[in-house]
C-alpha cells in the first residue's frame, strides 16, 4: 500500500479534502437544484454501497485525506447513515469528519450524529423567511430546520455551520440577520455564490449575486467585519468576525473570485466516480473496478490517478449539466 501524503497533484497542491455522495435522494426541491416535478434517479445497484465508499475511504485515509464531508442529495435519508459514519469517525488520521444537510431531520438525529464521531454540521439554508424559504425549497419547513439547528448547538458540536446560496433577487435581505446569527452563538455562516448547474434540469435557476456585496451590506448595516486566518482545511471561504461575535462569517467567491489554485478537494459521487474538479466534467469510475475485485492497491492507483487530473483552472472548464444532487454538495 502506499503511504500516507502521495496525494500531491501536478500543480503541487496537497489534496487532502474528499467529499463523499453518499445519496442522489433528497426531502427539498431547491429551485436552483431540481425541478417542482424532480428528476430521475439512480437506480439502487447504481449506488455505492455503504461497505465500498468505507473501502475508498480508508484507502483514501491511508494516502493523505484527512478531511471527509458526507454529502448527497440529503444524506440524512439514507437508512444506516449513524452506522456508516461511527465507522469513518473510526479511522485513524480523520481530522474533520462533516456532514452537510438541508437540516430536516436534525431534531430527531443531532444527538446520534454527535455520538457517531461527526466533528461538523454544515447546514444548508438560504432564507430565514418563512415564505421565501417554502418558495426556494418547495416546503414548508423552516420552523423544523430552525429547530434542528437549535438541537445541533444544544448538543454539539460547535461550530454549526451554515451554508446560505446567494440568490439574486431573492434573499439580499436575509443577509443581516444571517449575520447577526453569529453574534450570540456559535454559528458560522457562509455565503456562496451559486454556480449555475443543472442547466439541463433547471433552464431558469436564479442567478447569483457578489459574495463581496454580503461583506458590504453587513458592513452598512451592523458594523465592521474584521478579517481572520482560516484553516487551510476549512476550505476556499474568506473569514471574518463582527466585533464580539462568538461565531464567524465566511464568503466564498466561487464565481467572481479564483479558488481553483487552492482546491484541495476529490469528489466520490454516490454512483461511485472520482470527480477531479467540480467544473470538469471527466469522471474516473471507481464503483466498476471494485466490483470487480480491485485489491486495495488498486483502489488507490484510481485515487492517485484522479488527483493526477485536476486541472490547474476552470478557464476551459463549462458548468456540468448535471445537478449537485448527482454531483454531491
Amino acid at each position: 500500500m502506499p503511504m500516507s501524503g502521495l496525494l500531491v497533484d501536478s500543480y503541487g497542491r496537497s489534496v487532502e479534502y474528499l467529499r463523499v455522495s453518499i445519496t442522489d435522494l433528497c426531502n427539498l426541491r431547491c429551485v436552483y437544484c431540481r425541478p417542482p416535478e424532480g428528476v430521475q434517479l439512480v437506480s439502487h445497484d447504481e449506488i455505492l454501497r455503504y461497505e465500498e465508499i468505507l473501502t475508498i475511504v480508508g484507502v483514501a485515509q491511508e494516502l493523505g485525506i484527512r478531511k471527509i464531508r458526507i454529502t448527497g442529495g440529503e444524506p440524512l435519508v439514507r437508512r444506516g447513515v449513524l452506522d456508516f459514519i461511527a465507522k469513518i469517525s473510526s479511522l485513524n488520521g480523520i481530522d474533520d469528519l462533516a456532514i452537510t444537510t438541508n437540516g430536516a431531520l436534525l431534531v430527531e438525529m443531532a444527538a446520534d450524529l454527535k455520538a457517531a464521531g461527526l466533528t461538523r454540521i454544515n447546514v444548508s439554508l438560504d432564507s430565514l423567511r418563512a415564505e421565501t424559504f417554502r418558495a426556494i425549497t418547495g416546503r414548508d419547513l423552516l420552523d423544523r430546520v430552525l429547530r434542528g439547528i437549535e438541537t445541533a448547538l444544544n448538543v454539539g458540536p460547535h461550530p454549526v455551520q451554515i451554508h446560505a446560496v446567494l440568490l439574486q433577487g431573492i434573499n439580499e435581505q436575509d443577509v443581516p440577520a444571517f449575520a447577526r446569527l453569529t453574534l450570540d452563538k456559535p454559528i458560522d455562516v457562509r455565503f456562496i455564490e451559486r454556480m449555475p448547474f443543472g442547466v439541463d434540469w433547471v433552464p431558469e435557476p436564479p442567478d447569483s449575486f457578489s459574495a463581496h456585496t454580503v461583506v458590504k451590506i453587513i458592513q452598512e448595516q451592523i458594523g465592521e467585519l474584521h478579517e481572520i486566518k482560516r484553516d487551510p482545511l476549512s476550505g476556499p471561504a474568506t473569514m471574518f468576525r463582527l466585533e464580539g461575535a462568538k461565531g464567524r462569517i465566511g464568503i466564498i467567491d466561487a464565481m467572481t473570485g479564483h479558488l481553483c489554485g487552492t482546491c484541495n478537494r476529490l469528489r466520490l459521487t454516490a454512483r461511485g466516480t472520482l470527480r477531479p474538479c467540480l467544473l470538469a466534467g471527466n469522471e474516473i469510475d471507481i464503483r466498476g473496478p471494485l466490483r470487480a475485485g480491485a485489491t486495495r492497491e488498486e483502489v488507490a492507483q484510481i485515487i492517485l490517478a484522479a488527483v493526477s487530473a485536476k486541472p490547474m483552472g476552470n478557464a476551459s472548464c463549462a458548468m456540468p449539466k448535471e445537478g449537485m444532487n448527482m454531483i454531491g454538495g
